[in-house]
């Protein structure tokens, strides 16, 4: 009776019903057009595609995890490769290589993580200490960096590395992608901090009801300063894969990111009113959203009905999700004994 009751649960999870459908995506697109999407080409290719935007929607994750939003980690992406860049441009340039390179590299790197943790540092003042609603906070944070970075290039375009500078998003580690490689440690290290840490513990027990969080003498304000400082510097993170790949950095890289972070989250199982989420089902839904992308590309298809396809598996999995929420609430829900009704 236990395994059965084991295997009931797993089957009723999100991760499990997410697993299906990466397996069934890649399945109907490897049936389409085997040759070009089995292809070794198209496999490396599309490892050195996802890790950029799912790294954004790892830090996503997080701070919805606490019932709010990050929307500014385009912003604080960008901002921060472009101090990265303008480090690597400015002070370094194209012809400095060997160690003198690794060096500036390293330097631009730990630049660019301060300037993440900063970027959340501010986003968790706004939300813990003055209160204000993450969407909106987030939301004019994110231009305020975007701003920032305008202010600094221009508007253009920095380049002119050091070739070191390619190691992040263009080179491999014994045939794996290092972006795909950067991508597994930061899902593994998050997964380990929400699973098998205190921290992990009081975000989602924050998450899922802050009243009893606040009652359990969690402090509240630590637990939201820390999110966002994660999430900014895994945006950082993404903006140097993606500086490294382009060759460049830019104040407007990646607009459509954000979008893609927001379905992936919600995609991979993440409960948006908070306390509940599992990296490996992000992780599911960043394969999902790339086999697919990478099939409809592969068979001509054109970007409105690619956005319609992405809306209606959006729809179907909130659908289900969402039942599944109102259904645990309905279980945790206590009865309601002793009303007036019952009374009279």
């Amino acid at each position: 009776m236990s395994g059965s009751r084991t295997e009931t649960r797993l089957i009723e999870t999100p991760e499990f019903r997410l697993a299906i459908i990466a397996v069934a995506i890649f399945a109907l697109m490897a049936g389409l057009s085997p040759e070009r999407f089995l292809s070794p080409q198209n496999l490396t290719s599309m490892a050195f595609q996802f890790p950029e935007f799912a790294i954004l929607a790892l830090a996503m994750t997080i701070t919805m995890m606490t019932g709010g939003i990050d929307l500014s980690v385009v912003g604080v992406s960008n901002l921060s490769a472009v101090v990265a860049a303008t480090i690597l441009a400015s002070l370094a340039g194209p012809e400095v290589a060997g160690a003198q390179a690794g060096l500036w590299l390293g330097f631009a790197v730990v630049a660019s993580l301060a300037v993440g943790a900063a970027a959340g540092l501010f986003n968790g003042i706004l939300v813990s200490r003055l209160g204000l609603p993450p969407i909106l906070a987030t939301l004019g944070s994110g231009l305020v960096y975007t701003g920032l970075a305008v202010a600094m290039t221009g508007g253009s375009a920095i380049m002119g590395f050091p070739e070191i500078v390619a190691v992040i998003g263009n080179s491999r580690i014994a045939f794996v992608p290092v972006p795909l490689v950067i991508f597994a440690l930061l899902a593994l290290g998050l997964h380990i901090l929400l699973t098998r840490t205190g921290f992990g513990l009081r975000v989602t027990m924050y998450g899922a009801n802050p009243m009893a969080a606040l009652f359990a003498a969690v402090d509240i304000d630590r637990i939201l300063l820390r999110v966002y400082v994660i999430a900014g510097m895994f945006s950082s993170v993404a903006g140097l894969i993606v500086m490294s790949r382009a060759n460049s950095a830019k104040a407007d890289y990646g607009s459509s990111y954000l979008l893609l972070a927001v379905l992936i989250a919600v995609l991979g199982g993440v409960n948006p009113y908070g306390g509940y989420g599992r990296v490996v089902g992000v992780v599911l839904a960043v394969l999902s959203m790339q086999f697919l992308s990478s099939g409809l590309n592969m068979l001509q298809v054109s970007n409105f009905a690619r956005e319609l396809i992405w809306g209606l598996l959006l729809l179907f999995v909130m659908v289900i999700n969402v039942t599944n929420w109102a259904g645990l609430r309905l279980r945790r829900a206590p009865p309601r004994t002793g009303t007036q009704g019952e009374k009279a």
